[in-house]
């Protein structure tokens, strides 16, 4: 299960990664920035959490398409 962080503060709220992998990544309502949906959270932090493996792909997918490059996997 690898590691996955976002750096939430450069966020530019594309939508690109909760569009690219809907089951790890949302958006924040309150803020419109993207945070890892709570059941992969790591320690209820909304910018980190542990993908599951069948997710992965999919979450590396978000961070290769983020054009921020503000998703770090592994």
């Amino acid at each position: 299960m690898p590691k996955v962080t976002i750096e939430r503060e450069d966020c530019i709220s594309c939508g690109v990664c909760w569009s690219e992998c809907p089951d790890f990544f949302e958006e924040n309502l309150d803020d419109g920035f993207s945070m890892v949906k709570e059941q992969y959270r790591t320690n209820g932090n909304l910018a980190s959490g542990q993908a599951p493996d069948d997710l992965t792909d999919c979450v590396e997918s978000a961070a290769d398409g983020c054009p921020v490059e503000i998703i770090h996997v592994g």
